[in-house]
């Protein structure tokens, strides 16, 4: 990664700390917090079929267990959402690691249809 791509991530990493401190409408936050997760949400995708050249059904799943798990902490344990959403990228990542190595094994139109099971 060249020095300019790096620079250029640390000012937006730096941009996107400072956001939710600034003065802005409570619509643009909300905005903000939509578009992030759509972007992982198509990030997937993107990683998964396209770099990885793989068919998952499942992958909807995923998205769901980690938005279920940060929406159950949030609500019914009184956590805060950012250390909910923590835990719900955690646990989707155990569950996908698990399911990864039986899964992975598979080949050919053995692997969507081990992913819609």
């Amino acid at each position: 990664m060249n020095r300019r791509l790096a620079g250029g991530m640390a000012v937006f990493a730096a941009l996107m700390a400072v956001w939710p401190q600034l003065p802005v409408p409570v619509f643009w936050v909300t905005l903000a917090n939509y578009i992030g997760l759509y972007a992982l949400v198509a990030l997937g995708l993107v990683l998964l079929t396209g770099v990885g050249g793989m068919t998952s059904f499942g992958q909807a799943a995923f998205v769901g267990l980690g938005a279920y798990t940060t929406a159950w902490l949030s609500v019914h344990a009184g956590v805060s959402p950012w250390l909910g959403l923590l835990a719900g990228l955690v646990l989707t990542g155990v569950v996908a690691l698990v399911l990864g190595l039986i899964t992975m094994r598979l080949s050919g139109h053995y692997l969507p249809l081990g992913t819609i099971a």
